[in-house]
């Protein structure tokens, strides 16, 4: 708890460009958590780098990352967003928890997997070890919640149970987190594989709408959508195509499933692409434009870097001293 207020944690690698799926099952829900927690929000470039990376180019999409964090609504006045490698806490608490971690639980992450199968020429110990970086990154801060998509919560739940174990030695020192399951876009599909996740890696650029995709380039997408020959607007499994579609325009537009099913009665398919496709450009159209003018003040950026930096090594060092103290580590004289 700071000031009263439960702690929430999330953040996203400065890696790729970010999609729709980013922004209406992440970025949307974490402005509306804003008032209710107290938020650290991160651009997780230390994960970023177990996967080869041009140092110039991270950079520049860290920037843009955090960025398009505030341009997409988060107020860093309100909020702590920063950069995880500004905060070297995380990479020293990663290291205890990594002694607390075991081997078997490391090696059932399925996530390690996929990762390894498409990296399979630099299958290294950051890969491997990956999902304790995380937990050190939620356990920092005493956070009691994390937003989480369904394919993260193999990671809480190991963070959970290092958590508790580290406990269960050293007394209570950590706070054990809870998922936080955003009821809203939780999950946007591919547009060409509506059974994947949309993917800021996929190869296929019609496959995923990204923030900075121009309206034309939007609508051209959506017209390209994968459905299927069904015929008709149904918001069932049966069609994850169609459903896909729906949830993106409900996402986008506030309506329910059964008010967009019965929108569309009786019209074709091509005429719901053009709607969906329409109210993503509308839903993107600002955010792309706040992201322009954030982008030319660079002083302004540069500020909340800073004192974000500043705050989040704060809390993180509160945290860091105490576990220090506890696993025996000498006390630094300041």
């Amino acid at each position: 708890m700071i000031d009263g207020k439960k702690v929430l944690f999330s953040g996203m690698q400065a890696t790729g460009t970010l999609t729709l799926g980013n922004y209406l099952g992440a970025l949307q829900n974490w402005v509306k958590l804003s008032d209710e927690y107290e938020c650290f929000y991160s651009v997780v470039d230390l994960h970023s780098i177990t996967v080869r990376q041009n140092p110039a180019e991270l950079r520049k999409r860290a920037r843009n990352l955090l960025t398009l964090y505030i341009a997409a609504g988060l107020d860093p006045k309100k909020n702590c967003i920063y950069y995880q490698s500004h905060v070297s806490g995380h990479a020293e608490l990663s290291w205890i928890l990594n002694c607390f971690t075991y081997m078997g639980e490391l090696n059932r992450m399925t996530q390690f997997k996929d990762k390894a199968a498409k990296h399979a020429d630099n299958i290294n110990a950051g890969l491997f070890t990956y999902p304790v970086l995380m937990a050190a990154d939620i356990l920092l801060y005493q956070a009691d919640v994390v937003p989480v998509g369904i394919d993260q919560m193999q990671h809480l739940e190991l963070t959970r149970d290092v958590a508790q174990r580290f406990n269960g030695i050293y007394g209570d020192v950590f706070t054990i987190p809870e998922a936080y399951l955003g009821k809203s876009g939780a999950k946007i599909m591919s547009l060409q594989d509506p059974l994947k996740k949309m993917s800021k890696s996929d190869e296929n650029p019609n496959a995923s709408v990204y923030l900075m995709d121009d309206t034309d380039t939007i609508i051209r997408k959506f017209k390209r959508a994968v459905t299927d020959s069904f015929a008709q607007i149904a918001y069932t499994d049966e069609q994850p195509g169609i459903k896909n579609l729906l949830d993106i325009y409900c996402s986008c537009t506030a309506k329910t499933p059964e008010e967009a099913v019965k929108e569309f009665d009786g019209r074709g398919y091509g005429e719901l692409k053009a709607a969906v496709g329409e109210a993503v450009a509308d839903v993107l159209g600002p955010v792309q434009k706040r992201f322009e003018e954030l982008s030319k003040d660079k002083a302004y950026i540069d500020e909340i870097i800073k004192e974000n930096a500043d705050k989040a090594n704060y809390y993180a060092m509160k945290t860091l001293r105490k576990v220090q103290k506890k696993v025996g580590f000498p006390e630094r004289i300041r």
